[in-house]
């Protein structure tokens, strides 16, 4: 396995028109969570993904399992909780450019996921483990089921990838920071945004708030500045790598994990660091380009005649 992530994912309604949901009756239904896109984009583009977690035994629950398994992540750790229902959220376009995200996730079946859950020969197998901050916020079981599986990757030598993706409505703020802190110092790979590095830490420019990351111990940050690209440093080099423009953001949402799985492709490809976040960048960008969350993500081919079409201009130093 290349790379086992764990998170909750989700039924998406998405209104078929723009405006408040009041003024629908008409929805289209998609799959959507964080770390299941990022093991989405993952598989499209030629690795071994594996998505850990719990759903309802319900048919949505199976809706998102078939899905998944038929995106090719392995599913084989998913575990049917017939006590709990599968989480739901609704996504409105109230204007071009402006959305609206609502959540019906309190008591599902995600929440309920628990150390006993983690197979440490599974997360032992992989070569990165990959996290997000949305997880330990669901309940404190989802937080000690975190914690487990870090633990069970540092045993056994798997790089910990983290990304902080701050969700505000879940948690406090206090909280929040205390818990991002404590997986902060446990990653060896952190992909914050800047909203969430001034969260964590205050103002400051990207390579400023990097020092303080790795101050926690970490060994590589790279910073998403959205449609400015990225900034990356690690114990030798740092630099900017610009973003890729688009003729149109259908939809933003799922970007980052977009880059999450992008970045992580190219150091399973063995790219240098610059490159692997150039990689990143552009499936970022591509994933604003279709409506939904995983239906943007490239496979490889595709990909690579994007990044191949466009110039940039970025800086190493």
């Amino acid at each position: 396995m290349d790379v086992v992530t764990l998170g909750e994912t989700m039924i998406l309604f998405v209104p078929e028109h723009t405006g408040p949901m009041r003024n629908t009756d008409r929805f289209t239904t998609r799959v959507a969570g964080a770390e299941s896109n990022v093991a989405i984009g993952l598989a499209r583009l030629g690795f071994q993904a594996g998505w850990i977690s719990r759903l309802g035994d319900d048919e949505f629950g199976k809706k998102i399992r078939a899905f998944i398994r038929g995106e090719g992540v392995d599913t084989t750790r998913v575990i049917f909780d017939a006590s709990a229902d599968t989480g739901l959220f609704f996504k409105e376009k109230l204007a071009p450019g402006e959305w609206r995200v609502n959540y019906y996730r309190k008591n599902s079946a995600a929440s309920r996921m628990r150390p006993e859950d983690m197979d440490e020969s599974y997360i032992a197998g992989a070569k990165f483990l990959h996290i997000t901050g949305i997880t330990p916020a669901l309940s404190e079981h989802c937080y000690e089921t975190v914690l487990s599986a870090v633990e069970a990757a540092k045993k056994h030598g798997v790089l910990v990838v983290f990304d902080p993706n701050l969700r505000r409505k879940l948690w406090q703020e206090e909280k929040a920071r205390e818990v991002l802190l404590e997986l902060v110092s446990k990653a060896d790979i952190v992909l914050p945004g800047m909203d969430e590095a001034e969260f964590l830490f205050g103002s400051g420019s990207p390579d400023q708030l990097a020092r303080q990351f790795q101050k926690y111990g970490v060994t590589v940050v790279v910073m998403k500045l959205g449609k400015q690209g990225a900034y990356y440093s690690d114990q030798n080099f740092d630099g900017y790598v610009e973003g890729f423009e688009v003729s149109e953001v259908v939809d933003p949402v799922g970007a980052g994990d977009g880059f999450s799985a992008g970045f992580l492709s190219g150091l399973l490809d063995g790219l240098d660091l610059h490159e692997a976040v150039r990689r990143a960048n552009a499936v970022g960008a591509m994933v604003t380009m279709a409506p939904g969350d995983v239906e943007g993500l490239p496979e490889k081919e595709r990909l690579l005649n994007f990044v191949q079409s466009r110039s940039q201009g970025d800086v190493e130093r």
